[in-house]
């Protein structure tokens, strides 16, 4: 047995965690784990500029492929894991080799959900955008003139609704809920980013579930929606949102809830396997939360990695967010979950706004659409502990500063 770390996903987390230690001097050896055939990169230009064209891939990867070699960070690429051996302190890839570990850390991610096969879930030309190969088989069939159809009105699905308008793709969007972005924003925020799409030529249906895809010769070519219409389409994005890849966990017995659960300290019920990422169900508030973003991927790998360096001090997340959809900035300061009010407030110039959030009174999220002023005031209340004045917050000529003062 060594003092080995053994690092389970080569995403944003997995890379960030043996990044941070080796910049915290930590000179264990570190094997990280990958099941792609590429060096760990960055997720989301990939559904951008990468599918636009206006990026080559060499650019997304975090670090060349020298910078693991000089670091002493072993990392193996298409490579499974197929299972934990926790008495052991192992575990087994596809091939059938063993690898030890003294800590295990699990940075698993998250996987899209699909359609089943009964709706036409398994035809071809039916897409989830979540890696490379996602994006390259995207790239092939997002050509001018042809159709889209969108499969749910969140975050993922709009961003590629974005892309395909700016290259010409004839989009629609179904949304089952009554409007779109209703797990995740409020409403007023939702209304502007519609009329945006509504704008850019995209077809929006709320209210509207799929009731199947139609094929032809194994090819996605049509699609029966939940109001009884069809439409022709020749390809589909599925973004119906994604579900933590915790197998390993729950097959080598670890305490699964909506996630891997984790403590502040990213411990999990073994003490010696630690996870970060989409894959964990952390404490935030009093309240156990998956935080699915890039952000927090980073920020809870290097506080896991400081905390095996040695420190002490837990992981309290400061949770904020981005969308980029056309020229429009979505940022998000702030987790909004059960708020039961907003705040309009226009911005300083055409197009900005930022919605307001409370929570029984309290400050709790802002959305600033091409208003960085007010995601930047958001989030340094937030950091601060400090309430917006609401007289200040609900004069659009106010200077937000002085709710810093």
């Amino acid at each position: 047995m060594t003092d080995r770390l053994v690092i389970v996903g080569a995403g944003q987390a997995g890379f960030a965690l043996a990044a941070k230690l080796r910049s915290l001097k930590d000179a264990r050896p570190i094997t990280i784990l990958g099941s792609e055939d590429a060096f760990p990169y960055q997720r989301p230009p990939l559904s951008k500029k990468y599918l636009m064209g206006e990026m080559e891939f060499d650019r997304l990867t975090f670090r060349t492929e020298n910078w693991y070699a000089e670091n002493n960070v072993e990392i193996r690429l298409s490579t499974y894991v197929e299972q934990i051996d926790r008495t052991k302190k192992r575990v087994r890839m596809q091939d059938g080799s063993w690898l030890d570990y003294q800590t295990l850390a699990l940075t698993t991610g998250a996987v899209p959900r699909t359609l089943p096969a009964a709706i036409g879930g398994d035809l071809d030309s039916v897409f989830v955008m979540r890696n490379k190969r996602d994006a390259d088989l995207l790239a092939e069939e997002m050509l001018p003139g042809r159709r889209l159809l969108v499969i749910g009105g969140g975050y993922i699905g709009l961003e590629a609704a974005a892309v395909a308008r700016h290259l010409g793709v004839e989009v629609t969007v179904i949304e089952m809920a009554d409007r779109i972005l209703s797990r995740v924003a409020a409403p007023e925020t939702a209304n502007v980013i519609r009329t945006i799409h509504l704008q850019h030529g995209v077809t929006i249906r709320e209210r509207t579930g799929l009731a199947r895809l139609i094929g032809k010769n194994g090819k996605v070519c049509g699609a029966e929606l939940s109001d009884g219409s069809v439409i022709d389409v020749d390809f589909v994005i599925v973004g119906i949102g994604v579900t933590p890849e915790d197998r390993l966990a729950q097959e080598s017995g670890l305490d699964v809830g909506n996630g891997v659960i984790v403590d502040a300290f990213g411990r999990t019920s073994d003490v010696s396997i630690v996870a970060a990422g989409d894959c964990t169900l952390l404490p935030w508030k009093g309240r156990q939360v998956r935080l699915e973003s890039v952000q927090n991927a980073v920020d809870q790998a290097e506080a896991i990695a400081a905390i095996l360096a040695g420190g002490t001090a837990p992981y309290q997340p400061t949770p904020w967010f981005w969308s980029d959809q056309y020229d429009v900035k979505l940022q998000i300061a702030g987790f909004n979950l059960g708020y039961d009010e907003t705040l309009v407030r226009p911005g300083m110039r055409e197009g900005s706004v930022s919605i307001w959030y409370f929570r029984d009174g309290r400050f709790v999220a802002v959305d600033a659409i091409n208003d960085a002023k007010a995601y930047v005031t958001g989030k340094k209340l937030l950091d601060l502990g400090i309430e917006p004045d609401r007289a200040v917050l609900s004069d659009a000529a106010a200077d937000l500063k002085q709710l810093l003062s």
